[in-house]
């Protein structure tokens, strides 16, 4: 049964089918996380799950943009009205990247450099480091 599906996959590189079907279940078990949270109402983890589902997308098939933006763009809702800025923080940092590559370079560092500043220390974390240089990235 394994070999009659692998004789009927499509001409592409292993790893992108790997990444492929890897990203598909991931964006299940996301989905499929997020309806649970709605369900009983524990949301304290909805703003880092929409941003892993936006990544997921990305992963899956990179032309989904607009369903991207758009759990990006949820995570950093969710993150704002819990006041979690760490998560926040993260959402649009991968919103940003996003909007960069689709040539909207301005409104990515201008969306990022007010979540940013918002942080008085912790400068030397992975997120503000990551932050930083990508904001430093779009300001050249």
């Amino acid at each position: 049964m394994a070999e009659r599906h692998v004789r009927d996959l499509p001409p592409v590189p292993p790893q992108a089918y790997l990444r492929a079907v890897r990203a598909e279940l991931a964006i299940g078990t996301l989905d499929e996380a997020l309806s649970r949270s709605r369900r009983i109402g524990l949301h304290i983890y909805d703003a880092r799950l929409c941003r892993l589902r936006g990544e997921a997308i990305l992963m899956r098939d990179s032309s989904m943009i607009a369903q991207a933006e758009e759990s990006f763009r949820k995570g950093i809702g969710i993150a704002r009205s819990q006041s979690a800025k760490s998560w926040e923080l993260r959402a649009t940092t991968s919103l940003a990247r996003l909007l960069a590559k689709e040539g909207k370079r301005e409104e990515a560092r201008a969306m990022l450099a007010e979540i940013y500043n918002w942080f008085t220390e912790g400068f030397d974390t992975a997120d503000l480091k990551d932050a930083r240089a990508l904001l430093d990235e779009l300001s050249a």
